[in-house]
């Protein structure tokens, strides 16, 4: 027997849900969330809102408290959840802050069904996290609309955590590929410097000392000296055009033509007939080196060199500049004095014209050759340090030896530019000639 209070609860519990749709619309995308989780006290209530939802083809997971309805999502995943706003113990919006405070990997969709209706109730759910609110009576239609509302959220949130994992997939990806060029291009810098193998070089007749830094890992500059014979080096500094990596295999390319350690393919050098060698004049190399490299190399870089012949026995010595900054000559007692004409760059056009010119050195004398990273490198107002500036740091180091000049050098260029790291290569050779013991 019905008592009469629970008969009219019934039946107005019923009036709340008489706008449900009962009839059998199982149409819901497979591909959405299928588990609901709906939670009142009212066990009516919950038969009521679950009916519906099964005959929608949902998944319905029932509880009567926000403490049952927490238990349930720790042992179920469960995406959507209606909860009733009044309810003993835990309110609506307790449990939706429990909810939340849950840690899932993926997001929940949350509807607070309730009757209150004003601005500040409202504000409370929203604050709780709260996604949306049904005012009871409950109507079909509006409940169908709120849940496949929160279904495309979730679906729009699922598809942003594929596209996350997809690029976080591929940043450590780069990163590991990273990892690795960084590696390659440090051990890339250290093949660069070893083409560099000695940078202080003392014999009978002088001294030489050379300096490479590049920008980055790797450079386009390169400097270096080779033995000819007995009585004769060569001098050279290069800057290839462009920075990085394929400016520093170029110039590694260029390096072996200039070798002290395989003459036979120096092309500054000519074998003899009993095995020796002898220089070539230096404009012939330089224009040499432009045929091959417009030639063969099929690059679109070009380089600048100053290339010089000295006999260390006479002092005379016999140069070419390539549109390479002017080699320094410094004379005790003498303002310095800039060598050469300019001329062309390497590999830019065919049959590009170089002359040669001699200088005479004399004991006591030091040459400096070195690339534009020097001389155009810029203070904080953009202000180059042109040759002017250049020859005033040269002359504060006119009495220190080669390796402590170059030292000085880089010294002065950092308190130029205001920073270690240069926007250039930086390279310099310093040729202290002492003649003839």
């Amino acid at each position: 027997m019905i008592r009469p209070n629970s008969a009219a609860r019934a039946v107005a519990q019923t009036h709340q849900f008489e706008a449900l749709d009962w009839e059998d619309t199982s149409d819901t995308d497979p591909s959405l969330p299928q588990r609901v989780l709906v939670v009142d006290d009212s066990r009516m209530q919950r038969r009521l809102l679950s009916s519906s939802l099964r005959k929608w083809g949902y998944d319905v997971l029932e509880a009567a408290s926000g403490a049952d309805g927490l238990a349930l999502c720790k042992e179920h995943d469960i995406s959507l959840v209606l909860s009733d706003w009044v309810m003993p113990g835990m309110s609506g919006p307790e449990f939706c802050r429990a909810y939340r405070s849950m840690g899932r990997d993926d997001y929940g969709y949350f509807i607070l069904l309730t009757s209150k209706g004003s601005s500040d109730e409202i504000a409370e759910g929203l604050n709780s996290g709260a996604d949306d609110f049904l005012t009871k009576p409950v109507n079909s239609g509006e409940l169908r609309a709120r849940l496949r509302a929160g279904e495309r959220v979730l679906q729009m949130q699922a598809a942003l955590v594929d596209k996350n994992h997809i690029v976080n997939a591929a940043l450590s990806r780069i990163e590991t590929l990273y990892d690795a060029l960084n590696h390659d291009l440090s051990e890339a810098r250290h093949l660069q410097q070893s083409l560099v193998r000695e940078t202080d070089i003392e014999f009978a007749e002088g001294r030489i000392a050379l300096n490479l830094t590049p920008s980055g890992h790797v450079g386009g500059d390169l400097v270096g000296q080779f033995r000819i014979n007995d009585h004769q080096i060569g001098l050279f500094s290069l800057d290839v055009s462009g920075h990085g990596v394929t400016s520093a295999l170029m110039t590694a390319r260029l390096a072996g033509y200039l070798s002290g350690l395989t003459p036979n393919q120096n092309m500054a050098l000519d074998r003899m007939d009993d095995g020796s060698f002898k220089a070539r004049d230096p404009a012939q190399t330089v224009s040499d080196l432009n045929d091959l490299l417009l030639r063969e190399l099929e690059t679109e870089h070009y380089f600048t060199i100053a290339l010089s012949i000295v006999d260390l026995t006479t002092g005379r010595m016999r140069s070419v500049q390539a549109g390479h900054p002017h080699a320094v000559l410094q004379r005790r007692g003498y303002p310095p004095v800039l060598l050469g004409d300019g001329g062309m760059p390497v590999g830019l056009i065919s049959n590009a014209p170089y002359e040669s010119y001699e200088t005479q050195l004399r004991p006591g004398d030091r040459l400096v050759l070195y690339s534009d990273g020097i001389t155009e490198a810029e203070a904080a107002d953009g202000q180059m340090l042109e040759e002017d500036g250049l020859n005033i740091i040269l002359d504060g180091a006119r009495d220190k030896d080669g390796p402590d000049a170059l030292d000085h050098l880089l010294t002065a260029l950092s308190a130029y530019t205001g920073s270690t790291e240069f926007d250039d290569d930086v390279s310099a050779l310093v040729f202290d000639y002492t003649g003839p013991p």
